[in-house]
C-alpha cells in the first residue's frame, strides 16, 4: 500500500478514525501505513479506500483506468490477479505441489512473486504482525538471509519462524515472547528443509 499515512494526515483523520469507518483496529491500520501488511481483504480495501476518498488502485500504486467513463457507476475495474495454491499439511518425501498438498487457492496482485501460501495456525508469530487466520505468501528458495522469516519443513509439517543459523544447528525463532525458539541439528530432526522467503500477508483483521 502506499500513501495511507499521508492521505489519512491530509484529512485530518486520525488511526482510530479509519479503524473505525473501516471495522479493523488501530493496530491493523497502523500495520497496513507501516507496509508490514501489503495485501488485505478486498472489502477492506474498499471501506479504506471510501474513507480516504481515492480509489482502491491508487491505494494499491495502480493507475486508475485510463477510461473510466465508459464504466457504469456500480462497476470498478479489476486489478490483474494470479491464483497462489494454498498448502495443507505438507507431507515428507512428496513434491511441494502435490494434488494432496493444495487445499484452494488464494488470490494475490500479479506483480507479487509468489509460488504458495499457508494459511496462520496459533500466535507464535503476532509480534511480527501474523495471526491466526492470515495467509503468508511465499516465494518458494532454498536459502534464506538471517533473521527473514521463512517458511521450513520439519519433519513433514510447514511453520514459519525467523531463520537463524549456528554453525551446525539452525534456530527457528518466534515473534511472542511466550515461545522458546527451537534448535535443530541433524540429531534431533531427520527431515529440515527450507520452503521459502515471506514476502506478503493477507489478513482476516
Amino acid at each position: 500500500m502506499q500513501n495511507i499515512q499521508e492521505r489519512r494526515k491530509e484529512l485530518g483523520l486520525t488511526l482510530a478514525d479509519v479503524a473505525k469507518a473501516v471495522g479493523v483496529s488501530k493496530g491493523t491500520v497502523s500495520r497496513w501505513e507501516s507496509g508490514q501488511i501489503d495485501n488485505m481483504r478486498r472489502d477492506r480495501l474498499t471501506a479504506l479506500a471510501k474513507v480516504l476518498q481515492v480509489s482502491p488502485l491508487s491505494l494499491m500504486g495502480m493507475e486508475d483506468d485510463p477510461s473510466p467513463e465508459v464504466l457504469p457507476d456500480n462497476v470498478q475495474p479489476v486489478r490483474h490477479q494470479k491464483g497462489v495454491p494454498l498448502l495443507g499439511r505438507i507431507a515428507a518425501g512428496t513434491p511441494i505441489y502435490a494434488e494432496q498438498n493444495i487445499e484452494g487457492y488464494e488470490y494475490l496482485q500479479s506483480n507479487v512473486q509468489a509460488d504458495f501460501c499457508l494459511e496462520i495456525r496459533g500466535d507464535s508469530m503476532i509480534n511480527a504482525g501474523i495471526h491466526t487466520g492470515d495467509i503468508v505468501f511465499i516465494r518458494q528458495q532454498p536459502e534464506v538471509s538471517e533473521g527473514e522469516i521463512a517458511a521450513v519443513l520439519v519433519d513433514g509439517e510447514a511453520t514459519l519462524k525467523r531463520f537463524y543459523r549456528h554453525g551446525n544447528a539452525v534456530e527457528l525463532r518466534p515473534e511472542n515472547s511466550q515461545y522458546k525458539s527451537m534448535f535443530f541439528t541433524e540429531d534431533n530432526c531427520m527431515q529440515f528443509q527450507i520452503l521459502g522467503k515471506a514476502v506478503a500477508l493477507q489478513t482476516l483483521l
